[in-house]
C-alpha cells in the first residue's frame, strides 16, 4: 500500500514539473511531449508483459516509481544555455 500511496505522491511532482516545461513551449517542450507519450506507452507495455508473467502489483509499482524518481531527477535539474557560436 505504501508503494501505491507514494507513487501518487511522486507522480503528482512529475506532473506539475512537465506542465511547467510544456508551457515555456520550444523544441524543449515538443521533445518532452514525445518523450512523455513514448514512456506512458513503453511502461504500459512492460507493466502488461510484468503481469502476464505473475508479478505483483506491488512489483508493477516498483517499477514505476523507478521511472517516475528518474524523470523527477531529469525535470528538476537546472539547465545553463549553451553559448551560440559566432559565425
Amino acid at each position: 500500500m505504501w508503494n501505491w500511496m507514494m507513487l501518487g505522491l511522486e507522480s503528482n511532482r512529475v506532473i506539475g514539473l512537465r506542465i511547467a516545461k510544456l508551457l515555456r513551449g520550444g523544441k524543449a517542450a515538443q521533445r518532452e511531449a514525445q518523450r512523455m507519450v513514448s514512456e506512458k506507452m513503453l511502461a504500459a507495455a512492460k507493466a502488461g508483459t510484468s503481469l502476464m508473467a505473475g508479478a505483483s502489483g506491488d512489483k508493477i509499482v516498483e517499477q514505476y516509481r523507478k521511472n517516475v524518481a528518474a524523470n523527477a531527477k531529469r525535470l528538476s535539474r537546472k539547465r545553463t544555455r549553451r553559448k551560440r557560436k559566432s559565425l
